[in-house]
């Protein structure tokens, strides 16, 4: 686990996704070294540091989630994105505040166990072929009443498998076709399903375990499909299920991350209306936030150590509109930037995932070679700028739109263009882009 760094170094992995916001950046790099700093307290003190929560605020658009998403998959901490107003819907009917951290949980969970499972992925392979094997060429059996088999009939089935073995290697076994069993539990009696039903139901399946009947059911898969089944099925067996939620609630206790998204939806002073909830999910937020204990399927999950990143454009209301309460457990506050023209060149061509690169990346699957001057990548940069000044500023996923609209024939006809070189100048984006760029009323539609 990355827990090491140091923040100048997190800050240099996050300048390889996200451009620019170097004040939010500093602030999530010193929250996670304040977290290595904790856990050399000692224990007496280590309770009683508080994570230091975060608001963000700027437009959208311009790297808040993405600085949160890439912060926690670089220390591989379970995370968790959620919208603020999806506990708001016409006053009481959003979801239930706890399942944040019962969701959070599952994240943990499913994190631990697929790295556990990577562990174990040789040992699964190996019986999952033996497995397979046993269903090409069925072990030998002696019925009542006929001699032992001899050792010739032992070893030429053993030859026979071992050949088989290597077929199945080699792939020349690939379109046999093998039937397997798979086992399921199976409620007793139906839920009409409607909303949030689905969960119960896996609730209840989980919660009933053991006690509910096993149906075996037969399905015919081909041997690639099959082999994957079973390795999936044997690296489940390997896993110790215990060992993992054991691992999955320290981490989600220890350095979970929940990005709060749109936390300015429920800021606002009005007590009338539909608004008259935004308060009260502020005051079920609280607790959580503060640190309580919330109970999950996997067992009680203690939420004083999670870090809580909540972000909002705040264009209609301020932080200082959220309770008092809330407000003090969010006591670092980060402005982002809006981004222009200079930002967009370099968003376009400098992270690892740039746009430019995908697009790029993308055509060369068709055997098409695209190249963009450099006057081009200023052009669209320029476009992009003008759009958000006119329209509603979207920020860095306006490019998005732009160069999708721009490679939209060149895109469609790929195919028939195997073998091609395609050069993108500042003369081509300005034939694409520039009539519906500079009418307001198509740039709202189309850009």
């Amino acid at each position: 686990m990355k827990d090491t760094l140091t923040p100048r170094q997190i800050v240099e992995e996050l300048d390889k996704y996200v451009i620019g916001q170097h004040k939010a950046k500093r602030a999530v790099a010193i929250a996670l070294r304040n977290r290595w700093r904790r856990q050399r307290l000692s224990e007496d003190l280590r309770d009683e540091v508080m994570p230091k929560n975060i608001i963000m605020i700027g437009p959208t658009g311009v790297g808040k989630t993405e600085i949160a998403r890439r912060l926690a998959k670089l220390v591989q901490a379970p995370f968790l994105k959620i919208e603020a107003s999806k506990f708001t819907e016409v006053g009481y009917v959003g979801r239930d505040v706890d399942s944040i951290i019962r969701d959070l949980t599952e994240i943990g969970v499913n994190m631990v166990k697929n790295e556990l499972s990577e562990q174990v992925q040789e040992k699964a392979a190996t019986m999952a072929e033996d497995r397979l094997l046993d269903l090409l060429l069925p072990p030998l059996r002696t019925s009542p009443g006929f001699d032992a088999l001899n050792d010739d009939q032992q070893e030429q089935h053993q030859h026979t498998r071992e050949k088989l073995r290597q077929q199945l290697r080699d792939g020349r076994l690939d379109d046999r076709v093998v039937e397997l069993e798979q086992k399921e539990k199976v409620m007793p009696f139906g839920i009409i399903s409607n909303v949030g039903m689905e969960e119960i139901e896996m609730n209840l399946k989980d919660m009933l375990g053991g006690l509910l009947p096993e149906k075996t059911k037969k399905r015919k898969a081909k041997i690639p499909d099959a082999l994957r089944i079973l390795v999936q099925e044997e690296a489940t067996k390997l896993i110790d299920m215990d060992k993992v939620i054991k691992e999955a609630l320290r981490r989600v206790e220890e350095s979970g991350i929940v990005f709060l998204d749109e936390i300015d939806k429920i800021a606002g002073r009005e007590t009338h209306g539909p608004d008259v909830s935004r308060q009260g999910v502020q005051r079920d937020l609280l607790p959580i936030v503060e640190g309580s204990t919330i109970n999950t399927k996997y067992g009680p999950v203690k939420t004083d150590h999670v870090l809580f990143i909540a972000a909002g454009a705040f264009h209609m209301s301020k932080p200082s509109d959220l309770i008092p309460e809330l407000q003090g457990r969010f006591p670092i506050r980060v402005e982002l930037d809006s981004l222009g023209k200079s930002e967009f060149i370099r968003i376009l061509t400098e992270p690892q995932n740039a746009l430019i690169k995908q697009q790029v990346a993308l055509l060369a699957t068709e055997n098409v070679t695209l190249h963009f001057s450099q006057d081009s990548i200023e052009e669209i940069a320029d476009i992009a700028t003008q759009v958000n000044d006119r329209t509603e500023n979207i920020g860095a996923r306006r490019l998005h739109t732009i160069i999708e609209r721009l490679l939209d024939e060149i895109s469609f006809d790929a195919p028939e263009k195997m073998g091609s070189k395609v050069a993108i100048d500042a003369a081509y984006v300005r034939e694409r882009l520039t009539d519906i760029a500079k009418s307001e009323d198509l740039s709202r539609y189309i850009l």
